[in-house]
């Protein structure tokens, strides 16, 4: 297969010797990369595909006054692009950013080869014109410079031009559609690898290699599941994050006062001393010292920092919402990379599937797994609260938050109840319990706090954000 840097004059744009090697990296790491141009049977379609990701990476792209006869298409094809009125603005997210532009060159890819198909089915002579010069450089395998390709290929550019005359807007909403999907995916890459705020997501991604990123981004470009799961979990991350910053906010109690230095504690009385001239100087002594007069407060319950383990029912009830569920998890578990907490998620139903991640970091191929894989079958409380008693009997799972999530109901034996109960104590962990539906009788006998809930957006389920 041609490589982009194989020839020098490979590029209808203003690319240099780094360009071309940063796109064959890019195109090493891309699989989708390498199969949209193995079933693309439009010449110089690998040159085409350099140039898409030269348009969106580089600072200032030029298209070239004078380029190949074998890559008058290709300029043909950027010329449209590049003129497009939107396209200029979404270089602000792809100009010098790595995943967008790789996204981007496969989604402006895909739609540029779904565009000339179409042309094709509708126009039979440049249908069998496409085909004769694929013959042609298929019998001429030393490269040389052959003038009937030259001769072809210029008919072919002749075709493209009078498509874009005739159907150009189709190709401009094509275009419009590549933007889209690139700002959505790039979006949710962002909510699975990244935090809450766009600051955090901007700096968790870059902490992740490349072609990680890569392989998450084309997962979610071909499967749906995996799309689903990363909106619902953007919209979990920022419920989560917003509990857990209400959970350390500390409550002042306006009928105490003491003396210290905290600047949003302090009494009006001292802010005025500050704001007067004669007596800002003293105001400052004291405060120095940590004297000046404010508000006593009273600091909400400690944060349970142990491990957290998640045990969460995918029985066949459960499927409908399953993404939801999923999102909620990667929710948690960002709770857990945040504050370096392990984290174990055991998902059940009449079988058992156990997965940990220590301080809460999840690798792209597990992330994947989880948003495309689902149990199914019945439902058994005891196989998974087993399941979570010997992890927490590991010396690193000591002091554990427990949340347990089902839909079901389901009979646990009262000698492994006794069993369970009596570990709760000596390894002083805690159950809390998220009850989907109708209330379940069975959960309350080794829970210590039971919420009802109608699904995962019900406010009681953020309670679990709170550990």
């Amino acid at each position: 297969m041609v490589k982009f840097s194989r020839y020098k004059d490979e590029s209808v744009l203003n690319t240099d010797s780094f360009d071309k090697r940063r796109f064959n990296s890019l195109y090493d790491m891309s699989k989708g990369l390498r199969q949209l141009n193995e079933k693309a049977d439009m010449p110089g379609f690998e040159q085409l595909l350099g140039d898409i990701w030269a348009g969106l990476y580089k600072m200032n792209p030029v298209l070239k006054e004078e380029v190949p006869d074998k890559l008058q298409q290709n300029k043909t094809i950027m010329e449209r692009i590049m003129n497009d009125e939107n396209f200029e603005d979404h270089r602000v997210h792809t100009k010098l950013d790595d995943l967008t532009a790789a996204v981007g060159t496969v989604k402006f890819g895909e739609e540029t080869y779904e565009w000339i198909e179409e042309q094709k089915r509708q126009n039979e002579e440049m249908q069998k014109l496409m085909e004769e010069i694929q013959k042609m450089q298929q019998n001429n395998q030393n490269g040389k410079q052959d003038d009937n390709i030259n001769q072809a290929i210029s008919e072919l550019n002749q075709h493209i031009q009078d498509a874009f005359s005739n159907n150009g807007y189709s190709f401009n909403q094509a275009m419009a559609k590549a933007m889209q999907q690139t700002n959505d995916i790039k979006n949710d890459v962002k909510s699975l690898l990244g935090g809450a705020s766009a600051g955090n997501q901007n700096a968790e991604l870059k902490k992740v290699p490349l072609r990680d990123q890569i392989k998450l981004a084309e997962a979610l470009s071909n499967d749906i599941r995996v799309k689903r799961v990363a909106e619902w979990a953007g919209r979990m991350k920022m419920i989560a994050r917003k509990k857990q910053k209400s959970k350390h906010t500390e409550s002042i109690d306006r009928s105490g006062v003491t003396l210290g230095n905290s600047v949003e504690r302090l009494l009006p009385v001292e802010l005025g001393m500050y704001m007067n001239p004669k007596t800002k100087k003293d105001f400052m002594r004291r405060f120095v010292e940590g004297e000046t007069l404010q508000y006593e407060q009273k600091g909400n319950e400690v944060l349970g920092k142990g491990p957290i383990v998640l045990c969460l029912d995918q029985s066949g009830s459960m499927e409908g919402l399953d993404m939801q569920s999923k999102g909620f998890a990667l929710a948690l578990m960002s709770i857990a990379k945040r504050q370096k907490r392990d984290f174990c998620l055991i998902r059940f139903s009449t079988r058992v599937y156990i997965e940990e991640y220590p301080k809460g970091k999840i690798s792209i191929d597990d992330m994947v797994s989880l948003a495309t894989n689902f149990l199914g079958g019945g439902t058994n409380f005891e196989k998974p609260l087993k399941q979570a008693l010997s992890t927490i009997n590991k010396s690193r799972f000591e002091k554990a938050d427990v949340v347990f999530v089902t839909d079901g109901e389901a009979r646990v034996s009262d000698e492994f109840l006794d069993k369970f109960n009596k570990s709760k104590k000596e390894k002083k962990f805690n159950v809390l319990s998220l009850v989907i539906g109708n209330p379940r009788k069975s959960v309350d006998a080794f829970s210590d706090k039971v919420v009802n809930i109608a699904d995962f957006e019900d406010e009681g389920a953020f309670t679990a954000f709170e550990i």
